[in-house]
């Protein structure tokens, strides 16, 4: 059963786009950079772009096509992002200030998003900030894999998938705990989550690997 949210956030469109070509156009130049193909450079932009809310729809809450598909302004924000990534490479490679600021933002943004569609789908708590997780973070995580790279998310190093999840778990706290209205607690959400990303990058903080003994010597046969 679906569970009433006080209002619902609804992210803009200018933006919804503008953050697929940006997020397209870093997918764009690493394949450039890897000497890929048109095809190729189409196909990495696409899963940077918007593998997080394929993986969402399509996987998780399976309602229907992704937006992605169902509005085709998306795969043209993408095809501008694959075009600008074979031509350009070399000169756009100078703006990766502008798509860490836009990714930090849009970090926040599609937690919030993928959090909220689980929450009025009457999904759970814990549920509802793995998805949105899983929205912010999915695009990355297709990319690695397409590219067969070790997953980022995977590695030891920047803060980035567990400042989704506290951005998607203070959204869910404040919209189902505190009764907030979804649009209030967004703003919140998004904005710490962006300070979160942003303090924790340049401060150098980063995940510990996980602590092993020595490894035991396995006897000659």
């Amino acid at each position: 059963m679906a569970t009433p949210l006080p209002d619902e956030f609804l992210l803009p469109l200018y933006f919804d786009l503008g953050a697929t070509l940006l997020f397209g156009l870093s997918g764009a130049l690493l394949a450039a950079r890897r000497g890929y193909d048109p095809v190729g450079l189409f196909v990495v932009a696409l899963a940077t772009g918007v593998g997080g809310g394929l993986l969402r729809d399509g996987l998780f809450l399976q309602q229907g096509p992704p937006a992605c598909v169902q509005d085709g302004r998306y795969l043209l924000a993408l095809l501008i992002a694959s075009v600008l990534g074979y031509f350009f490479a070399a000169g756009l490679d100078r703006i990766r200030g502008l798509l860490f600021t836009v990714d930090a933002l849009g970090l926040g943004t599609y937690a919030v998003v993928g959090a909220q569609k689980s929450l009025a789908l009457g999904l759970g708590f814990g549920a509802a900030v793995f998805i949105g997780v899983i929205n912010a973070v999915g695009g990355g995580l297709l990319r690695d894999v397409l590219v067969r790279e070790e997953p980022f998310l995977f590695k030891p190093g920047e803060y980035y998938a567990l400042v989704a999840g506290a951005g998607a778990t203070l959204f869910c706290g404040l919209v189902v705990g505190a009764a907030w209205s979804a649009s209030r607690a967004a703003v919140l959400a998004i904005g710490v989550t962006f300070v979160l990303r942003v303090v924790s990058h340049r401060l150098g903080w980063t995940t510990p690997p996980a602590r092993t003994g020595p490894h035991p010597q396995v006897p000659p046969r």
